[in-house]
């Protein structure tokens, strides 16, 4: 689920000349942080990873996705990082990634 209207309000933070370039610089971050994920997560390291992609996930409206990444914080935070799903937060990202490029132009307002 996206929250369209933080977008928006991003989008009047950061102007519309300049929201594109954002939200790229915003994806490209997350991505590396992402394959990272992806390839080899490195337990010791997950906390400050799913709190850096929690804090994107929210700056875009990537509602679900940050809701993944704040659980795994958690456990990660407790001691526990060996059962955070990483692999459902990787797909949680693909699946958010997707529906924000297929739903922004629709979406955003003029």
């Amino acid at each position: 689920m996206i929250h369209w209207s933080r977008v928006n309000q991003l989008r009047d933070e950061v102007g519309a000349e300049d929201f594109d370039e954002v939200v790229e610089l915003f994806l490209e971050e997350v991505e590396e942080v992402i394959d990272r994920l992806r390839e080899n997560a490195d337990l010791g390291q997950l906390e400050q990873d799913l709190h850096f992609l929690k804090g994107s996930a929210l700056s875009l409206g990537f509602a679900a996705f940050s809701e993944l990444c704040q659980d795994g914080e958690r456990k990660s935070a407790n001691g526990q990082p060996e059962t955070v799903d990483v692999p459902a937060i990787v797909t949680g990202f693909s699946h958010s990634k997707s529906l924000f490029m297929a739903e922004l132009p629709e979406q955003i307002r003029a």
